[in-house]
């Protein structure tokens, strides 16, 4: 196939990029240039804002729009354009309001998450903008992705402090879930979709099975060979100051999913893919001051 991939210089753009290339599909690329380029594919180099007639010549036989963040992001897209057979638009959780029940079903109605703001609101208006104008699109949402060229500085910053020997300051009673998924999975899935074509056009994504923050913290210091000694943290001090996922739990309901993709691959093989990863890309990591509070604040003891 001929696959126009859009972004495709890190983490889930990347992956999608390299994945689909070494599948043997002609994978290009839309990205601005300004960032090395994936393996194996060509570029396009232009702004998604302003691209004149550079792909109005081109037939893809499908388009996976994974840096899409807003309604101007799409529509800009596909005003530029030629001709398409399939659109796969990468979407978020973030679309549902975190007021109602969980766990959150596609047949949900979307809506302001006070967790997400800004971000998730923008992806609504990108699924309605792909879907007034392409009914038959797929939109996927997945909860926080995981594995190989995570540039985001989660279980990163874990392993550095499993490496550095450091005591793991926990949210609370370590109980808050956590819902993820392996970007080589959603991957999988999105080939599933163009090759299956399946009726319904909305797919929440992820493990069944969400893990509380203990036992995943646990786990990628078992990755490195530590075992953890906890700091409980309690008060009035912002989680995220700290720890890097938001304290807010929320769980989807991927009964849909697995209809169409069954197996996946186990959280602890996708931590330690990441980890890999992770050992030999360290300057990519795009790092927030996370360990410099805690020293700030709660010293330096190490087990």
């Amino acid at each position: 196939m001929d696959i126009l991939v859009t972004g495709g210089t890190v983490f889930a753009s990347r992956y999608t990029a390299e994945y689909f290339a070494s599948a043997g599909n002609n994978v290009y690329v839309l990205n601005r240039g300004s960032r090395t380029q994936p393996d194996n594919t060509t570029p396009v180099i232009a702004d998604r804002h302003a691209l004149g007639d550079i792909l109005k010549g081109r037939h893809f036989h499908a388009v996976i729009d994974v840096t899409a963040y807003n309604a101007d992001d799409v529509n800009d897209l596909l005003d530029g354009l030629g001709s398409f057979d399939s659109y796969i638009l990468i979407s978020s959780s973030a679309v549902y309001p975190e007021t109602i029940r969980q766990p959150f079903s596609e047949s949900d109605k979307c809506g302001p998450n006070i967790i997400w703001g800004k971000y998730g609101t923008d992806k609504i208006s990108a699924e309605n903008a792909l879907f007034s104008r392409v009914p038959d699109a797929y939109a996927v949402r997945p909860p926080y992705l995981c594995g190989p060229m995570n540039n985001l500085h989660r279980e990163a910053f874990v392993f550095e402090c499993a490496e550095q020997d450091r005591e793991f300051c926990l949210p609370k009673d370590g109980e808050m879930k956590l819902q993820f998924f392996h970007i080589g999975d959603m991957c999988r899935f999105i080939e599933l979709i163009l090759r299956t074509k399946p009726s319904q056009r909305i797919f929440n994504v992820g493990y069944a099975d969400p893990v509380s923050i203990k036992e995943w913290a646990e786990l990628c210091y078992r990755i490195v060979g530590k075992t953890p000694k906890f700091r409980h943290v309690t008060g009035d001090i912002p989680q995220r100051s700290y720890f890097p996922f938001y304290d807010y739990e929320y769980i989807l309901d991927v009964t849909a999913m697995n209809s169409v993709m069954r197996e996946l691959t186990p959280l602890e093989t996708s931590m330690q893919e990441s980890y890999e990863w992770f050992r030999n890309h360290r300057s990519s990591i795009i790092r927030k001051p996370l360990m410099n509070f805690i020293d700030q604040n709660f010293g330096k003891e190490k087990p």
